[in-house]
C-alpha cells in the first residue's frame, strides 16, 4: 500500500501516515521502529523528551533503507527554549539519532509562562538555514500562539502537531493552521484507546469489517491530517498501516466528527509550563 504524501509549505513532502514513539521505552524503541519500517512506514516521530531518539536512529540506520526514504521528526525539549540552548539541543538530537539532519524539528510546547517562544523560533529558523532540519514547525500551539510567532518570525511553521481525536476534533485550531498553509498533525489520534469502544465507531468498524482503530485512523487520513499511531505490538503496527484499501462514507465521517466532546487527553497548552529538571 502506498502512503499519500503531503507537500509542506516549503515544498518538502511528508508521508501522511507515520509511526509514533511516545512512551515506547528507550530499550524497546529500535525493535519497534524496525518492525514499523518493515511494515512499510517511512515516517517516524520522536522527541528529545521521549528519551528514545537513539533507538529511532539505530533502527533507521540499520534498516537497509536510504536515508532519503525515511522521514524523521523530533521535537525540542522544554528545557532548551533559550536561543543558544536550542541550537545546542539540535546538535545533541542529531548526535543521539546518528543522523546528519532531521526532516522536521518542532517546538514541543509553547510554555507561555516560561519564556518567549519567539526567541526559540529564531533558533529554529537558524537550524533550518543551516540544513540541520529540512522543515521546522511547532506542536501544541493555539491560534494566538501562532499569530505571535508569525508576527515576529520570517519562516512560517510547516506543521502544527496538536491533540486531535474524535472526542476533541480541534476544528478552530485546524482552521487556523490551514489559514496559514500549516499542516495539522494529530497526536493521541485514538484518545489513548478511549474512542475505540464508542458505539458509533464500533458500528462503522463492524460494517466495514475493520478494527475500530483503523476506522478512526482512516477518519484522520480523510480529514487531511498527518497521523502517527503508536504501538509496540507487531500485529497492531501492521493493522494501523492498513488504512488505504477502504474508505469511509460522508455519513461515517460526519458521525465520527459529531462525537466531539471538547475532551482533552493531554494538557492545555495555555496552562502547561512543565520544564524537566
Amino acid at each position: 500500500m502506498t502512503v499519500p504524501m503531503i507537500t509542506l509549505n516549503n515544498g518538502v513532502q511528508i508521508p501522511q501516515l507515520g509511526f509514533g514513539t511516545y512512551q515506547i521505552p528507550p530499550e524497546d524503541t529500535a525493535d519497534a521502529v524496525a518492525t514499523a519500517l518493515k511494515a512499510g512506514y517511512r515516517h517516524i516521530d520522536t522527541a528529545e523528551m521521549y528519551g528514545n531518539e537513539a533507538g529511532v536512529g539505530e533502527a533507521v540506520r540499520n534498516s537497509g533503507l536510504d536515508r532519503s526514504e525515511v522521514f524523521v521528526t523530533s521535537k525540542l525539549n522544554n528545557g532548551f527554549h533559550d536561543y543558544d540552548d536550542a541550537l545546542a539541543a539540535m546538535d545533541q538530537t542529531l548526535a543521539d539519532l546518528g543522523l546528519d539532519y532531521v526532516n522536521l524539528f518542532l517546538i514541543h510546547w509553547p510554555l507561555p509562562e516560561v519564556g518567549d517562544f519567539t526567541e526559540t523560533w529564531r533558533a529554529m529558523e537558524e537550524m533550518y538555514r543551516q540544513g540541520k532540519a529540512r522543515a521546522i514547525g511547532v506542536s501544541n500551539f493555539q491560534p494566538h500562539h501562532l499569530n505571535k510567532l508569525l508576527d515576529s518570525g520570517t519562516v512560517v511553521p510547516a506543521v502544527n502537531q496538536i491533540e486531535v481525536h474524535p472526542y476533541f476534533v480541534q476544528s478552530d485550531v485546524r482552521e487556523a493552521n490551514a489559514g496559514h498553509d500549516i499542516v495539522t498533525e494529530a497526536w493521541s489520534p485514538i484518545a489513548q484507546g478511549k474512542v475505540l469502544d464508542d458505539p458509533t465507531v464500533v458500528r462503522i468498524a463492524e460494517r466495514l469489517e475493520r478494527t475500530p482503530a483503523q476506522v478512526v485512523l482512516r477518519w484522520h487520513i480523510e480529514r487531511g491530517d498527518v497521523v502517527f499511531p503508536k504501538s509496540a505490538t507487531p500485529k497492531r503496527i501492521e493493522e494501523n498501516f492498513a488504512l488505504f484499501d477502504f474508505e469511509l462514507t460522508d455519513a461515517d465521517r460526519a458521525d465520527i466528527t459529531a462525537l466531539d466532546k471538547g475532551e482533552r487527553i493531554g494538557p492545555n497548552p495555555d496552562e502547561f509550563n512543565y520544564v524537566p529538571s
